[in-house]
């Protein structure tokens, strides 16, 4: 813990830096937490490769602390509000952060409520530029640790954000099955243990629905504390990883497809046990899923899905192989189930 204690030693000066930190999707997925961000069970994602966020901090040194946050030009009030408390929660990490104003202009390249985690790539960036931030002030550290105190901060102001600070497979949450896991940041799951079968994949975002959620995420994770089932979960979640360890390294892609479904929808099915229980699937969802389990029952086509804690359906795929037929099926059966045909076209690779 000590490693992520900043130096008292520093000098400000005014300053811009700019980062991008993507996005990323569970496959086991977090849901559940205890104080300051700790992960009631481990999780493992992959992350995007186009679907990011573009950040730029401008730091006027000696001026009275305060945050301006633009979000594609827009001004955005309760964000600022969000991000100064989050700058004041971190100070003991970050010694020099309330010695000035921030003015910080920020950009997706995905739409908003689109189903893809902008807290995540957001919170990233952010952490990515405090540290930037943090080495023209209080001296350079090695690009490791660097890496690793940006995972750190970024989770104190969005959990998953931690696991967007890497390539590939992460993973956050201490485990077992992972050597130096931790509740406390991201570690990349080792590249040497994935069959090739898993390093190239397609993830097509549906969205379903494009408006603010019923129920936020914040508020989801909080009535796990009271949900009958969330210990049981919390230990599938560990089951569940030693599964995927021994998938991942076969290349047993049937398997992978059968846990990676069961996990988004024990997701939401922990929402339907919760009280008061809340439904984020709509219609489409439903739809999207049904049909996407008879195309995979007739074809034989590796198509399958996993779900944020919304509507919308993430459809992952392949890449490393021609699959026509499954973008054929996506756009003539699939897409009349969004609402204004609206689909996000990513991809994951390392």
């Amino acid at each position: 813990m000590n490693e992520f204690f900043g130096n008292p030693n520093f000098s400000v000066s005014h300053q811009k830096v700019s980062a991008s930190c993507p996005s990323n999707i569970a496959l086991i997925k977090y849901w559940g937490k205890y104080e300051n961000q700790i992960p009631a069970n481990p999780s493992i994602s992959y992350t995007l490769n186009n679907c990011k966020t573009n950040t730029e901090v401008e730091f006027l040194a000696g001026e009275k602390f305060g945050v301006q946050t633009f979000l594609a030009g827009k001004e955005e009030l309760k964000f600022a509000e969000k991000i100064e408390k989050y700058f004041k929660s971190i100070v003991e990490y970050v010694p020099w952060i309330l010695e000035g104003k921030y003015i910080i202009r920020t950009e997706n390249t995905f739409p908003h409520s689109s189903g893809i985690a902008s807290s995540a790539s957001g919170f990233g960036a952010i952490a990515k530029t405090l540290m930037e931030l943090d080495e023209l002030f209080s001296g350079k550290i090695g690009t490791e640790a660097k890496v690793k105190k940006a995972s750190f901060l970024s989770r104190l102001g969005s959990g998953s954000a931690c696991r967007s600070l890497y390539n590939g497979l992460v993973v956050w949450g201490e485990t077992h099955e992972v050597q130096n896991s931790s509740d406390l940041f991201a570690v990349q799951y080792p590249n040497s243990e994935v069959h090739t079968s898993f390093k190239n994949f397609n993830d097509w975002v549906l969205l379903i629905h494009e408006g603010e959620k019923t129920v936020s995420s914040t508020v989801g994770h909080g009535l796990m504390n009271t949900n009958p089932y969330a210990e049981r979960r919390f230990l599938e979640a560990h089951e569940n990883f030693a599964l995927l360890k021994v998938i991942l390294k076969n290349g047993d892609m049937e398997g992978f497809i059968k846990l990676v479904e069961h996990e988004a929808l024990t997701l939401h099915a922990m929402m339907m046990m919760s009280d008061p229980a809340f439904i984020l699937m709509k219609t489409g969802t439903l739809a999207v899923i049904n049909k996407i389990w008879e195309f995979r029952k007739e074809t034989k086509l590796p198509l399958f899905f996993t779900l944020d804690a919304g509507a919308n359906v993430h459809l992952l795929f392949p890449s490393n192989q021609e699959q026509t037929s499954i973008r054929e099926f996506i756009i003539k059966e699939l897409l009349q189930h969004t609402q204004n045909n609206g689909v996000v076209k990513d991809v994951m690779h390392f």
